[in-house]
């Protein structure tokens, strides 16, 4: 997966992810089916839009959705997918610009890539899924000839630019691809009047893709040598925000201009979640997950009190603190052996609860039976109740009211044992529900959050 606008599944609404997994889900399968298996690890966040555009302009209908089977990443669950003439152009524009990709990955010498044949191998590649896409995007009455035009003069301009270049030089090839793919979204819902505006939504949002691109990687190129267009043309990190602020204003006013039947998700996905995207490329992310000092996915929040450490002490008191401690401990343990994810999350908050379930018991055998009257009075001092007060502090025996080995009466001990086995039933009934519902709460949230959205 790559691309720029990656939603939090807390912003999104439950319909609203359902929608975004459609259209990704339909991108990955359409992918498939006209170009192979191996064409879906070109499965992208941003060739999503494409299709979202077309269905916002043309409306849903039933043909427009279809089941698909279950999947490894729905866990293994079935799910409604976007199929149609939206899916199959997003599918075309994702291959010919992951072509784009690997091919400067190739003149950057990236990784493997500096190896000759490796290289070889990945120039066939993407030269094969230029000639896939401008298939697809005949069937579709869509040139891709401007896509791999923009492709060619991108390294040329990128050679070209030096100290003073202006950065929008630059992004300028970009800029044209998705302006044309924006705009062809609007001939195949037959609304040709937002064409112009869509365009100049696809410009502007061609611009942000390589300016966040070119933040993001900035530390890394440096330290590589590799070139940026940052780095290259001097620009300034806050003239790059500056230019990146101008382009999510534009793309604002584009969308206003244009005609949707239902426009919510393009709206969220160009408008808000491109915000995010923004603010997270140039580290002032207002996404409380990924806040500095936000726990981390898989790890829980070790300052903020859970439903079950809460119902835990309000039900044991402060003999059972230890043991909810002790419970804190096992949840950070078990944090960092299951792994982050769906599973992991659900594994770590199930194995919390468990241990949640067994502290007022464990708790209970340590400190001695509610019964004990040592718990609540300290060591020396005398109590008009009962002599035994003024017990030493020893370990109680477990179901004994008093200290091992120590004279109180026959009576005393029974009440004790009685008071000790309701209390800890009571106990363990109230903490095991409340520890089983966060359990449950939490294997269910854990299986719905879909996988591109923001697990952090």
């Amino acid at each position: 997966m790559f691309g720029i606008v990656r939603p939090c599944a807390h912003r999104l609404t439950e319909g609203l992810k359902v929608e975004w997994m459609a259209h990704l889900c339909g991108l990955c399968l359409a992918l498939r089916a006209d170009h192979g298996q191996f064409a879906r690890v070109v499965t992208n966040y941003d060739g999503l839009i494409v299709s979202v555009l077309t269905e916002a302009q043309a409306g849903l209908t039933e043909a427009g959705r279809r089941t698909a089977g279950p999947c490894p990443l729905r866990a293994m669950r079935t799910a409604p997918v976007a199929r149609g003439e939206g899916a199959r152009l997003a599918a075309a524009v994702s291959l010919v610009l992951a072509s784009a990709k690997i091919r400067d990955h190739v003149a950057d010498r990236d990784g493997l890539l500096a190896r000759r044949p490796v290289a070889a191998a990945a120039r066939r590649v993407a030269r094969s899924w230029d000639r896939a896409g401008a298939r697809t995007g005949r069937e579709l009455g869509f040139d891709t000839a401007v896509l791999v035009d923009a492709v060619d003069r991108q390294t040329g301009l990128e050679a070209l630019a030096g100290p003073g270049t202006s950065l929008l030089v630059v992004t300028e090839p970009t800029e044209t691809a998705t302006a044309a793919a924006f705009a062809h979204t609007a001939v195949l819902a037959g609304r040709p009047g937002n064409a112009e505006p869509l365009a100049e939504a696809g410009r502007l949002f061609g611009r942000l893709a390589h300016l966040l691109d070119a933040v993001e990687d900035q530390a890394a190129d440096d330290a590589t040598g590799a070139w940026n267009p940052l780095t290259a043309t001097g620009t300034s990190r806050e003239e790059a925000r500056r230019l990146a602020d101008d382009a999510l204003h534009g793309i604002r006013l584009a969308l206003k201009d244009a005609e949707f039947t239902d426009g919510h998700l393009a709206h969220v996905l160009l408008a808000h979640e491109l915000r995010a995207s923004v603010d997270r490329a140039f580290g002032t992310t207002t996404c409380s997950h990924g806040a500095p000092g936000a726990p981390r996915a898989g790890r829980p929040d070790r300052t903020a009190r859970s439903p079950t450490r809460t119902a835990v002490e309000t039900r044991t008191g402060a003999a059972s603190t230890a043991g909810t401690r002790r419970a804190g401990s096992i949840r950070t343990a078990a944090a960092r052996w299951v792994p982050a994810g769906r599973a992991g999350r659900a594994g770590t908050a199930a194995m919390a609860a468990m241990a949640a379930m067994a502290v007022p018991v464990a708790s209970a055998a340590r400190a001695g039976p509610a019964g004990c009257r040592r718990s609540s009075v300290p060591e020396g001092r005398s109590s008009r109740r009962s002599p035994a007060a003024s017990w030493p502090a020893a370990p109680c025996s477990p179901g004994s009211s008093a200290p091992a080995g120590s004279a109180a009466p026959r009576s005393t001990r029974a009440r004790g044992r009685g008071r000790s086995a309701r209390a800890a039933a009571g106990t363990a009934t109230a903490t095991a529900t409340a520890a089983t519902a966060v359990t449950v709460a939490a294997l269910a949230t854990a299986a719905d959050v879909p996988s591109g959205a923001c697990v952090r």
